[in-house]
């Protein structure tokens, strides 16, 4: 593939990390230009959208080079899935070798040592870390703005957030500076960015994917998972990160068969009616805004039409609002970040956590686990619930910044509404993208499903996108390059 020409160029940047791993193993497309283009795009783009706190060019390149001569030299039988394809890693996870400053400015110099568990899967697979993508500071918030660091702004239109905390991996897929990339999720933290960035984002069941060689954090309600453009990519990726490793506190079998092929199967044969229930109010929080509504609305009608039973419903939150608020706010204190090196609102937040003791965290613990069983309970009769992602569509860049840090939590309790109970109750959840607003900026709607069954929400989206929603491109990242 000439990668020089401008309209093939732009076709490539947007293109499926599956089929850019099938041109390498066809010997229609090297690492190398493929890195190479990426980090061109990277060069010329990332300045307007602030995505990438760190880009390791000459690691990545000279891993590209090797993995291209070795290939130019034995010719292989088999590869590993994604041999040569780029991705990019949230700066909340540890890359041996890469900054690693969990979106803390006084951390920007710090050098992880190590690898996560799921950096060591992704590494496996054959994929080459481009970089450290964007966080919010902590991982805390819903946007990504940092102090010390560039806002990360919505591809679809820059004044506009990104979303958080993984709002620096959804706008480099989204913009075509990556094809897939790695993030996490405690309180809506893939999802969130995904619905602002019109991709697709997987929060993974608890258990899916490994936290070695840390230990549990939060009590499980935080985990990684993909962001990518189509369906089949996310549940590819999300095949690399899934597996257990020796000592985890709970584990998933692995699936049969894998959540790519049932991605693949979906879009081939119908699945089996699901009992789907919506809603477009959280309780007790309240009603969406009209244009999160009627991304519901729309996903309702055609999955009627694809003949499965739709029916009004919502399980209660109330019981694990309070209890979930108090361990994540626990995250702030545990990170182990002096309070002074933070900003306002998470100084607010170490505060408040600070302030309690370990048996009412214990405490919390406990109401949260009774709550969630509460809330399972809904899919005894249910297959998949769907909701809103955010109950309102993204904020533009800055619009909280001067707000008391109390009226900005208030704020993000409101809008993130519909994605904790899934962190405190560890089931799957997938965000798809159905289309813009009215201003131009994504939205879409999140599908949750029973405990484990991924690949039911998997196969219910790829259907949904290939019949009705197809991925887009924010015009002024998909342009051809002169």
């Amino acid at each position: 593939m000439n990668v020089s020409n401008a309209a093939h160029a732009s076709e490539l940047a947007f293109s499926s990390a599956l089929a850019q791993a099938h041109l390498i193993r066809t010997g229609e497309l090297s690492p190398r230009e493929l890195v190479e283009h990426y980090l061109d795009r990277i060069q010329r783009y990332d300045s307007q959208l602030g995505s990438f706190v760190s880009v390791c060019a000459e690691q990545a390149l000279a891993e590209a080079e090797a993995k291209t001569a070795w290939l130019a030299s034995e010719r292989p039988a088999t590869l590993p899935p994604f041999f040569g394809v780029p991705i990019a890693i949230k700066d909340l996870h540890a890359v041996a070798g890469l900054p690693y400053s969990l979106g803390v400015a006084a951390l920007k110099d710090t050098i992880a040592t190590y690898d996560e568990g799921g950096v060591s899967r992704i590494k496996q697979a054959g994929f080459i870390i481009l970089g450290k993508t964007a966080t919010s500071e902590l991982g805390s918030f819903p946007y990504t703005e940092p102090p010390g660091f560039a806002p990360t702004r919505n591809p679809w239109h820059l004044d506009y957030t990104a979303g958080g905390s993984s709002g620096g991996s959804a706008a480099a897929v989204a913009a075509g500076l990556c094809p897939v990339a790695q993030g996490s999720d405690g309180g809506g933290s893939i999802r969130g960015p995904a619905h602002c960035c019109g991709i697709v984002g997987i929060k993974p069941s608890r258990g899916r994917i490994t936290h070695a060689p840390l230990g549990d954090y939060l009590s499980g309600i935080t985990i990684q998972g993909p962001l990518a453009r189509t369906v089949a990519d996310a549940a590819a990726l999300l095949d690399v990160l899934a597996g257990y490793t020796l000592g985890d506190p709970y584990w998933l079998p692995d699936p049969e068969p894998s959540f790519l092929a049932q991605a693949q199967r979906a879009v081939e044969t119908p699945i089996a009616p699901l009992r789907i229930a919506v809603s477009t109010t959280i309780p007790p929080i309240g009603e969406a805004d009209p244009t999160c509504q009627q991304a519901v609305h729309s996903v309702a009608t055609h999955l009627a039409a694809m003949g499965h039973r739709v029916e009004e419903g919502c399980p209660d939150f109330t019981a694990m609002i309070e209890p979930f608020i108090q361990v994540w706010q626990t995250g702030v204190v545990a990170a182990g970040v002096p309070i002074a090196a933070l900003s306002p609102v998470n100084q607010w937040l170490f505060e408040q956590a600070n302030a309690r003791s370990a048996a009412d965290y214990l405490n919390a613990v406990g109401k949260l686990q009774v709550a969630a069983r509460q809330i399972v309970a809904f899919f005894s009769t249910v297959d998949v619930l769907v909701l809103p992602v955010f109950r309102h569509p993204p904020i533009r860049v800055g619009e909280w910044a001067d707000l008391a840090p109390d009226a900005v939590f208030d704020r993000i309790v409101n809008w993130v509404s519909p994605c904790p109970p899934w962190n405190a109750t560890g089931q799957p959840a997938i965000a798809l993208p159905t289309g813009l607003g009215a201003n131009g900026v994504p939205t879409g709607v999140q599908l949750i499903g029973r405990p484990a069954a991924e690949a039911t929400l998997i196969a219910l989206a790829a259907q949904l996108e290939a019949l009705h929603y197809p991925p887009q491109r924010p015009s002024a990242f998909a342009e051809t390059m002169a």
